[in-house]
């Protein structure tokens, strides 16, 4: 990190970074003429792609598990967000990242931090979130060790590969609620995005959650649906079914009928009613697959 940057680190314990605005000159073209000069050409994947269009224009913006900082240093060279911290508890990609932030000139505007997952930041710091590329259990984890620090975070923008369901169980206890939920199909695999917005008056957001894992609001698709289920499944998923969404639950049906066989097949006692149960899981969630509209089950 250049000059500017180990001055903000003394500044405010390796938390504040100069915000893009601040490197502009009196026409605010400097900055902008400098990044397209270093990189701007940056190209995401699709996935990443669709979690940038997901932040709110001028976000202070962090990234979290961030590896080689393509997401924000894609943002800043677009003017979409005022400054960007990029954290990763490996010091590997934090190399990487740097190297990153550094070829696009970006250092002022994108600073890299090694840590354990938002304690790279301070209370307040930032007002948008993004993490990605993990499970929905550890990213759960992140966000409940995160305490103050998620002070001022309005916008969380996630994308885990398994165990969602955990991720909208902490947004729902914690008052943020679900505007975007979307599947992608990437190289093969699909992926799970979703982007919440934490409601300023609780008893708002537990209105707002009410509604959105209500069952009776999926009718007459759906006549029943458990709420376990329901969390799994993915409340705005489940009221615009995608032909990636009945994929992707029909290879999980694939999956708990391994897991069932490889039950029938062990020797504990406790075997036989496990068993039991992921059958009732596959038999629920065939139902449910079975009464989505058939006009929604085309790709878009």
């Amino acid at each position: 990190m250049d000059s500017v940057g180990n001055h903000n680190q003394d500044r405010n314990h390796g938390r504040s970074i100069v915000p893009i605005t601040q490197t502009m000159d009196g026409m605010g073209c400097l900055k902008m003429k400098e990044l397209k000069g270093n990189g701007a050409g940056l190209k995401l994947s699709r996935r990443l792609s669709a979690l940038a269009e997901w932040v709110p224009q001028g976000a202070r913006f962090a990234d979290i598990g961030t590896d080689h900082a393509l997401l924000p240093v894609y943002l800043a060279q677009q003017g979409q967000i005022s400054y960007a911290v990029a954290g990763d508890v490996h010091a590997g990609p934090v190399e990487a990242a740097k190297r990153q932030v550094s070829e696009a000139g970006l250092e002022e505007v994108v600073s890299v931090r090694l840590g354990d997952g938002m304690s790279v930041l301070s209370p307040g710091e930032v007002d948008t979130v993004t993490i990605a590329g993990m499970g929905g259990s550890l990213m759960a984890r992140i966000l409940d060790q995160a305490g103050d620090r998620l002070n001022g975070v309005r916008t969380l923008v996630l994308s885990p590969h398994v165990a969602e369901d955990a991720v909208r169980r902490w947004l729902v206890k914690h008052h943020f609620v679900l505007d975007r939920e979307m599947l992608l199909e990437e190289d093969g695999i699909i992926y799970t995005l979703m982007r919440a917005v934490r409601s300023s008056d609780p008893s708002e957001a537990k209105e707002s959650h009410a509604r959105l894992y209500d069952e009776k609001t999926l009718a007459p698709a759906i006549a029943k649906i458990s709420s376990a289920l329901m969390y799994d499944m993915g409340p705005l998923l489940l009221r615009h079914p995608t032909e990636q969404f009945l994929r992707k639950w029909e290879e999980e049906i694939a999956k708990r009928e391994r897991v069932i066989l490889q039950l029938k097949h062990a020797t504990a006692p406790e075997a036989a009613e496990k068993a039991r149960e992921w059958e009732e899981d596959v038999r629920e969630i065939r139902e449910v697959l079975s009464c989505l509209p058939v006009e929604k089950r085309s790709s878009n």
